[in-house]
């Protein structure tokens, strides 16, 4: 058994030799884990402050300098020898605990499902759009320690009972892996949140939204909550992606489009097939956006996927003269 001492006041009694970070998770302290804890997102810092041990290559490739002086660790890469002492952000120790119930699984396409979750225990969220929970994934088969993984919320926040995740399958996925093959309509899951920063400003702005594969899902929620204010901002929402059945939600945002002033939505496919008989546009999602813009110097950038796509449009919104304070960005791993 190891004990680990958080902020000086709280003791937890856990079992030796699994991680730190499941054993927080186990104890219901929802440290972000954006990779699951596979060491490769460095989202998972704590600061140990006695009994971590040596630093590992994960942490040696994530943490800079200053941050392994300042005993900032990688809680997936901390193994649970004995008496540890952390410190976390006290807003961890007080985010919302949730229980519920799978009540839908839907594909939305060959690789990406919408789970459809209804609070039970406690029975409502309140969540800002472009805001994510943490979802709790059990130990589901030997040598699988119990995991959190991020997802951005893609529900109605008008509908504060339900809680949406649009989740992309991650090959060797701890998280998606337990989601796609284990998970079942009907089946009880635990989450935490609502978590993050993302979300829209409160100018009237004209905006640029841009996304690639899951990262669509902070969009959905967004998209929702501008319909339900009526909300009649400028929006164009380029959506990239490599193949045309890489696509996804396209009826729905057809509807956002009926059901919101000046938005429009415009899907990117990269390399369509023939048989596709894709009409829409192509090549990359940043091409597409030099096409549509000469000056977006008076516009707003909300940008949601991969860092690779991220870093990308984030370039070329500045080469077309968008200000770099007005980029506001959530990225994937």
């Amino acid at each position: 058994m190891g004990k680990i001492t958080v902020n000086g006041n709280k003791h937890l009694e856990v079992e030796a030799g699994g991680s730190l970070l499941a054993a927080l998770h186990e104890h219901k302290i929802p440290v972000p884990s954006v990779c699951g804890g596979r060491g490769i997102c460095g989202t998972c810092k704590v600061r140990v402050l006695k009994g971590a041990g040596p630093l590992l290559e994960a942490e040696l490739r994530l943490l800079s300098d200053s941050q392994r002086a300042d005993n900032i660790r990688l809680s997936c890469q901390v193994r649970v020898g004995g008496d540890i002492e952390i410190k976390i952000p006290e807003e961890l120790l007080a985010a919302g605990q949730y229980k519920g119930r799978c009540t839908k699984i839907e594909d939305l396409n060959y690789d990406t499902k919408r789970f459809c979750l209804e609070l039970t225990e406690p029975s409502k969220m309140e969540f800002v759009p472009g805001r994510y929970v943490q979802l709790l994934c059990p130990s589901y088969k030997e040598g699988i320690e119990p995991a959190g993984k991020a997802y951005s919320i893609a529900s109605d926040p008008k509908e504060n009972n339900l809680i949406d995740l649009i989740i992309r399958k991650v090959p060797n996925g701890i998280c998606t892996t337990w989601c796609f093959e284990y998970l079942k309509e009907g089946d009880e899951v635990e989450f935490t949140g609502p978590y993050g920063q993302f979300g829209l400003s409160r100018t009237d702005l004209p905006m640029v939204f841009v996304a690639g594969g899951s990262g669509i899902a902070p969009f959905v929620s967004i998209l929702h909550w501008m319909k339900n204010t009526s909300s009649r901002r400028k929006t164009e929402f380029f959506f990239g992606a490599n193949m045309v059945k890489d696509l996804c939600l396209i009826e729905q945002m057809k509807q956002f489009e009926k059901d919101i002033a000046d938005f429009k939505f415009i899907p990117v496919a990269a390399e369509p097939q023939r048989q596709d008989n894709w009409q829409g546009e192509t090549g990359l999602v940043t091409e597409a956006i030099q096409r549509h813009y000469s000056d977006l110097s008076g516009y707003e950038g909300y940008l949601c996927g991969s860092p690779g796509m991220i870093d990308a449009a984030a370039k070329v919104l500045e080469e077309l003269k968008m200000p770099e304070e007005k980029i506001f960005y959530d990225k994937f791993e």
